[in-house]
């Protein structure tokens, strides 16, 4: 069926909002995978700019606790709460019947794609990652908290609730008091890069407040694959809004050579 659907959907108890849009026959679905505050809105008008770009159709989704989906079922998170989440992006594919899936990863988005393309090689034909993270580093750490004295002493929460509504508080201190939780100081996910056998393209700033270029290096090193890495000079935390048309067109070029 051509078109957009907009539905709030029951992925295994779990009511999620996705925006799915199919334009072109026998073509790939870019599946987008927002950061840990973010939403469908906040991606605004990039995926359907790569969409068009690449002949792509694109799904974009709030994660549980976030946006247009239900509130969390539980706020408290274990260290495994990003693989649970690659266990949910599988789950909506299965339901759209998505052959040919093309994963863009932001951030917490980008550590799903990554284990998502590890336990489910036959469901992910490629990932692109921006600013993922595989393993706690101190500048994470150092973000994390400049971004709660933020969120304590500006308008941030009012800004943010304009798209999470009064879910924002639960949504903010989940990623927050997660992160740096004594428990989550030995999160890992380097375990699950040998088993990545699908194209993947690396993107990261320079300047990136939440990690060090050794969060590429450990991917571009670990996976199973030749990955292709995009360094942007001067650019922090969130390359797609900072130099859009960058990151259009390596992306674009990137897909393109898939041949799918």
């Amino acid at each position: 069926m051509e078109g957009t659907q907009d539905s709030l959907v029951d992925i295994n108890n779990k009511h999620i909002y996705i925006q799915f849009t199919q334009r072109f026959a026998n073509r790939p679905t870019i599946i987008f995978l927002h950061d840990s505050l973010g939403c469908i809105q906040l991606w605004r008008d990039f995926p359907q700019k790569l969409g068009e770009r690449t002949n792509c159709n694109t799904l974009v989704y709030d994660r549980l606790g976030y946006g247009k989906s239900n509130p969390f079922m539980n706020a408290e998170r274990n260290n495994d709460y990003l693989e649970r989440e690659a266990d949910i992006l599988a789950e909506i594919i299965t339901k759209y019947s998505i052959e040919n899936a093309i994963l863009f990863g932001h951030s917490d988005g980008g550590s799903i794609a990554l284990i998502a393309a590890a336990k489910y090689p036959l469901k992910i034909s490629a990932i692109i990652t921006e600013g993922a993270h595989i393993f706690v580093e101190d500048v994470t750490l150092q973000g994390i908290r400049a971004a709660i004295d933020i969120y304590r002493t500006t308008d941030l929460k009012v800004k943010l609730e304009k798209y999470h509504g009064n879910k924002t508080d639960a949504m903010f201190w989940a990623w927050a008091k997660t992160w740096t939780s004594e428990p989550f100081q030995k999160w890992n996910i380097e375990h699950f890069l040998p088993l990545i056998k699908c194209p993947a393209y690396v993107i990261q700033g320079s300047d990136d407040e939440y990690g060090t270029l050794r969060q590429v290096e450990g991917i571009i090193n670990q996976v199973s694959v030749v990955a292709t890495k995009l360094i942007l000079p001067g650019v922090k935390h969130s390359p797609h809004k900072e130099v859009p048309e960058v990151i259009l067109e390596k992306a674009s070029q990137f897909i393109s050579e898939l041949h799918l």
